[in-house]
């Protein structure tokens, strides 16, 4: 195996074992050329093959960093944040910030399909993950779903998941995902600046009658996710807009 190779793959399982931890800077390239006992050129093609695997970010002048964790949202599942940051081996921490019945604005209603004069269940959390707080979520659901889910422990289920403790089955998914920047109001709940490129995903979820029984907006930091999608002939169908 080329010395190179050799280099990357164990710089590589180091990562991945947490020696060097997300946003961690690795030791100047001539500090590594020395412990590995090879030339600067032979490091950096190391390098140059972590960087395309993304594990590393080089910055110009700063220095090699470990690359932050990414969130692979699945655009072909239907699964609630929470669910998809487990099933990709991340811990999740969630948080309420507030949770009550209120009147239903004129903009959730009209995606509901509801009357402005009814009540919903208006829930704000944020998702931790890799030790950032790096989703902030409100979800608006419908009555009569709302009240049944007024004792629910947020915390430890996710609404997907308390609706269908509830009996209630969840058949599709409409969603929007949109580049945005990070308000003031967001940024107070998230561990960036504001200003911060973010992405925002805007989700009702249906019955299958056709009720629509959640409304969500999720912004999420535009540095923690990535997008990916499973094509298939007959799968996810998948549109392109301009904004």
């Amino acid at each position: 195996m080329a010395r190179y190779r050799e280099i990357a793959e164990d710089l590589s399982a180091k990562i991945r074992d947490g020696h060097y931890t997300p946003g961690e800077a690795l030791p100047a390239q001539r500090e590594l050329s020395q412990a590995y006992g090879v030339t600067l050129m032979t490091l950096r093609q190391a390098l140059r093959e972590l960087s395309a695997e993304g594990l590393i970010v080089q910055q110009p002048g700063k220095g090699t960093f470990v690359a932050p964790p990414h969130l692979a949202y699945q655009l072909g599942s239907l699964r609630s944040f929470a669910d998809d940051l487990r099933e990709q081996g991340h811990e999740v921490r969630t948080t309420v910030i507030s949770r009550a019945q209120r009147r239903v604005p004129a903009r959730i209603a009209a995606r509901l399909r509801v009357r402005e004069t009814e009540t919903g269940l208006r829930l704000e959390r944020v998702r931790a993950f890799a030790g950032r707080r790096a989703i902030h979520q409100i979800s608006w659901v419908r009555e009569p779903h709302a009240e049944r889910l007024r004792d629910t422990d947020f915390t430890t289920v996710s609404l997907y998941g308390a609706l269908a403790d509830l009996g209630v089955v969840v058949a599709r998914a409409a969603e929007t995902i949109r580049p945005d920047v990070l308000d003031a109001d967001g940024a107070r709940h998230l561990d960036e600046d504001e200003g911060a490129p973010v992405l925002v995903s805007d989700r009702i979820t249906y019955a299958p009658d056709g009720t629509a029984l959640v409304a969500d907006r999720a912004t999420i930091l535009g540095s923690m996710m990535q997008i990916t999608a499973d094509r298939a002939a007959t799968g996810l169908s998948l549109h392109w807009g301009a904004i």
